[in-house]
């Protein structure tokens, strides 16, 4: 049987689950700010407390129908991407670009914006969408593609980097492609960035390295002169003197990067290699150390555990009672992905040894999918590939400086800004007005926003990602 046969009432289920949160949607009062009810989230930056209940959106977490004859899948917006690549992997098919951490959601991804090894190959989530129903400000339910002959177009390419602030999405149709079980994984290592940057040009461009297709890249730094790229290519059976290697438990994927010129996992273990680990930020919780290591649960090392316990510690305050106590300078949360154009990857490394200090950082190649797309919330130059940089860590500060005020964050933006980037929207922002709307496309969001929410009953973009209100 199908799971388009399984699936087949999938749009009476859905319908039912659309009526019930527009009605939900009809009781909050007028002028009541409309927010989500979640749980958990894997933003990075403080929201500002919640005055009135929000919509419940639990229900919308689930695939309702993958299409195996065309690769597509129909998802509702809440669904976790662990959910979804559990619904797509039976049948040999995965989402075009799988966010690193299980517990993103596709209409997350897509509102906010994800990116991942394959993201050379297919750019980022949202370019993979091939329709949405989003219920915007209005109450209404809209649905939105990029058709030429649909009314509202503008919102289906306005979408992506919003954030909530057009509305949110409850049902995406999304692209799949074919995979194979295993992944062949081979580690490059470079000496200096120049060396790495002009591999990642080569290796982009042909797809191809040393007579390998490559389907999946990217990049670890663990010092200036100790980076390394790696390379995945889709197989059926296992490479000649390898073995399948288990990074879930005891062994620690990041660190095998500098251990092993060729590794060999699961399809399914590849997607969620950084999770397990947090990348390698699960070591500030001593997760990493082999005492602590054999006692934690391994269906507790992952991501949203992690987070769970961060969350704790900023309403407490705990790591800065302790380092208080201890008499240790106070430190700045620097959680952020940037991007900058590939010619500009080797200054952007250098200011970052030299200002920040954070080892290792993850890179990762970046080029737009469809040429003549136009994403103004998020505009990328098409002819341009550009590298993220993924950084997640605390900085220590001079005395006198608060880490409210931003001091590295500040320096990190003003670099990317000078060199005709961007960054990721998902943690602290410190720019004014109108630097933000010159990056972030401030006339065509205005009106997207007059048009999508008249009211203003969502909180709007720079209120929510810069005010953090």
């Amino acid at each position: 049987m199908t799971a388009t046969e399984l699936s087949s009432n999938w749009r009476t289920s859905y319908q039912q689950l659309v009526s019930a949160l527009v009605s939900q949607y009809a009781e909050i009062p007028p002028g009541t700010p409309i927010r989500l009810a979640k749980k958990t989230s894997n933003l990075f930056r403080p929201r500002g407390a919640a005055t009135a209940p929000g919509l419940n959106v639990a229900a919308f977490d689930g695939v309702l129908n993958v299409d195996i004859e065309n690769c597509t899948a129909q998802v509702l917006g809440m669904t976790t991407y662990e959910h979804l690549v559990d619904a797509t992997l039976p049948f040999g098919l995965m989402p075009m670009c799988v966010p690193q951490l299980r517990t993103i959601t596709l209409g997350g991804a897509v509102t906010g914006l994800g990116i991942e090894s394959a993201s050379f190959r297919h750019g980022t989530p949202h370019e993979s969408v091939l329709e949405m129903d989003i219920l915007t400000g209005t109450g209404e339910v809209l649905t939105v593609s990029g058709a030429a002959d649909d009314p509202n177009r503008e919102l289906f390419y306005g979408f992506p980097n919003s954030y909530g602030s057009l509305g949110y999405a409850l049902r995406l149709k999304i692209e799949l492609e074919p995979v194979k079980p295993l992944v062949h994984l081979r580690h490059l290592h470079f000496d200096n960035a120049a060396a790495m940057t002009t591999a990642m040009a080569a290796i982009t461009a042909d797809r191809m390295f040393d007579g390998h297709r490559v389907d999946f890249l990217d990049g670890t730094v663990f010092s200036p002169s100790e980076q390394y790229l790696t390379l995945g290519e889709m197989v059926e059976s296992i490479p000649a003197n390898l073995t399948v290697s288990d990074y879930t438990g005891m062994n620690i994927y990041y660190r095998s990067i500098q251990e092993r010129t060729e590794d060999v996992l699961t399809i399914h273990d590849y997607l969620w290699r950084w999770d397990t680990d947090w990348f390698w930020c699960s070591r500030a919780f001593g997760a990493q150390k082999k005492f602590v290591r054999r006692f934690w649960p391994k269906h507790r090392l992952r991501s949203d555990v992690y987070w769970k316990l961060i969350a704790f510690d900023r309403r407490h305050d705990i790591s800065g009672k302790l380092a208080r106590l201890r008499g240790k300078p106070k430190r700045e949360p620097v959680v952020q992905d940037i991007e900058v154009p590939i010619d500009r990857l080797e200054e952007f490394l250098e200011f970052f040894h030299a200002e920040v200090g954070i080892e290792p950082v993850w890179v990762c190649p970046l080029k737009q999918r469809d040429p003549d797309a136009l994403w103004p919330l998020y505009e990328f130059d098409p002819k341009i590939t550009y590298i993220n940089v993924g950084f997640w860590s605390t900085v220590a500060l001079p005395g006198g400086v608060e880490p409210g005020e931003g001091r590295t964050n500040r320096l990190i933006e003003a670099k990317v800004t000078a060199l005709d980037g961007r960054k990721s929207l998902y943690s602290t922002a410190f720019y004014d007005r109108d630097t933000f709307w010159s990056i972030y496309g401030g006339n065509a969001y205005a009106g997207l926003k007059a048009r999508f929410d008249p009211e203003s009953r969502l909180l709007g973009l720079y209120e929510k990602v810069v005010e953090r209100r």
